[in-house]
């Protein structure tokens, strides 16, 4: 009911959905200094294979995308967006759809430069790819990341509001990029619900450790025998994966085993903390 008494139509709430996806997106991009908008011209997607490339320096035969592949993505409907400082190109974004079609998109690979980063230029795309998503119908979209890797994990999880659903070890296989280096390509597959508020009840009991850290930053198994658990990341495994490539192994696999575990046995992921820590529920009798 609005304030002058009219119903309001599906249609109507529909539309005031879109327009404040819109509004909440357009806000984002002008706090990070970026214009946000969809690409399809071949010289844009070209820019963006080239910007990927600079910020992953990936093995040449295996590149996140090409520009062929773009141009195809975009000529049967699929996202692809890209935040431009002036003409300069500092983000991008990627998604196709995903299954069922006509609700779920897949985002595939999302990147911002380094000079640009700590903006919240990754925050604009994300929003931007919700209002345009939204705008089509689409009710929840879906992407991996590394679980490793913290600041995307508060990014993904406490700023976004994503779930996690599946836990997926090694999924990419062998990525060799500067980023990535020799490690296994263990993901998160987390789903965004975009009728959702985002928001997460946090769960008072108290949490036992089920996976810390050792005072020289190395993984330390602990117990999973309670319904919160505690679940720590490194502090900073790009720089561990150069440093100390045998400690970055150490986290994988722990985290496969303590993570992945509990994901496979139906515990739920219900929150990351800014100190690097994964909340997990488990429900009574698992």
């Amino acid at each position: 009911m609005t304030k002058t008494g009219r119903t309001l139509s599906m249609v109507d709430v529909t539309d005031l959905i879109e327009d404040n996806a819109i509004r909440v997106a357009d806000a984002a991009a002008l706090a990070a200094g970026v214009v946000v908008r969809e690409l399809s011209e071949l010289s844009d997607l070209d820019g963006v294979y080239r910007l990927y490339d600079e910020i992953w320096r990936p093995d040449p035969a295996n590149p996140p995308v090409t520009t062929e592949l773009l141009r195809a993505m975009t000529k049967a409907g699929n996202y692809v967006s890209g935040a431009f400082e002036g003409d300069r190109l500092v983000g991008a974004c990627v998604g196709f759809f995903g299954t069922p079609p006509d609700v779920r998109l897949h985002s595939h690979v999302a990147g911002v430069s380094a000079p640009a980063m700590g903006r919240s230029v990754g925050f604009a795309l994300k929003l931007h790819q919700r209002a345009w998503a939204i705008s089509r119908g689409i009710t929840a979209i879906e992407w991996t990341f590394d679980p490793l890797v913290s600041r995307n994990a508060y990014f993904n999880l406490s700023k976004l509001g994503a779930a996690p659903v599946e836990y997926l070890p090694n999924f990419y296989g062998g990525m060799r990029d500067r980023i990535n280096g020799e490690d296994e390509s263990d993901r998160l597959l987390v789903l965004w619900d975009l009728r959702s508020t985002g928001t997460t009840a946090r769960d008072d009991r108290q949490a036992v450790i089920a996976l810390d850290r050792s005072p020289a930053g190395l993984p330390v198994m602990g117990t999973v025998d309670g319904p919160e658990l505690l679940v720590a990341t490194p502090h900073d495994i790009e720089s561990l994966r150069t440093a100390d490539p045998g400690g970055a192994r150490q986290w994988r696999l722990a985290m496969r085993e303590v993570l992945g575990t509990l994901v496979a046995e139906g515990a739920r992921v219900t929150g990351f903390d800014r100190a690097g820590w994964y909340r997990v529920t488990r429900e009574a009798g698992r």
